[in-house]
């Protein structure tokens, strides 16, 4: 029985294609057919993951937002420097903890008593591997704004598109006259 699923689920997806990107027929109604030449193909969303993967920033630089490398960058470094500060604070704490434990002393020559370094060195490691776990997600929002930017890259608005915010007043018989403010769409 799983078997028969697997095959009519394969069959299925073996009939579906993307749609073509090279270019567009456009039938006006009293004219000829026009061709629209895309430039989609010229940004490709797998290229650009693919080089965000690679290189982290080159899928930024490859849709040319340029603009965006320093936050990819900066969002590295915040969390590298975060990192290390965890790191170094873990390190310096767990040998005071191992003194306190190897010479039985009351004290560690921060001041600190046994339990009392327990907790910081909990706390400094619990840190360091969230800090971990923000790289990575920096790491893999700035794949996804890659792959997202260049499946955007030629996404055309429609000129007609308006959006304004209009005051508004409307007068119910429950609430009674109430003002405020509207988003108006109009396509």
């Amino acid at each position: 029985m799983k078997l028969l699923l697997v095959i009519f689920f394969a069959s299925i997806l073996a009939g579906v294609y993307a749609q073509s990107t090279d270019s567009v027929r456009a039938v006006m109604p009293g004219r000829d057919t026009v061709v629209i030449k895309s430039y989609a193909d010229r940004y490709s969303p797998r290229k650009a993951l693919l080089y965000a993967a690679v290189l982290p920033g080159a899928g930024q630089v490859y849709t040319k937002k340029y603009w965006k490398l320093p936050l990819v960058y900066g969002g590295f470094f915040a969390t590298g420097y975060a990192l290390n500060v965890y790191q170094n604070g873990y390190r310096k704490y767990r040998s005071e903890l191992f003194y306190v434990l190897d010479t039985g002393a009351p004290l560690s020559p921060s001041g600190f008593t046994e339990s009392q370094l327990r907790t910081i060195v909990d706390r400094y490691r619990r840190e360091r591997d969230f800090m971990i776990i923000v790289m990575a997600g920096v790491y893999l929002l700035q794949m996804v704004d890659a792959h997202v930017d260049a499946h955007l890259k030629e996404f055309d608005v429609n000129p007609s598109l308006q959006v304004s915010i209009r005051p508004t007043a409307e007068n119910n018989m429950l609430t009674g006259t109430t003002a405020g403010l509207s988003l108006v769409i109009r396509f």
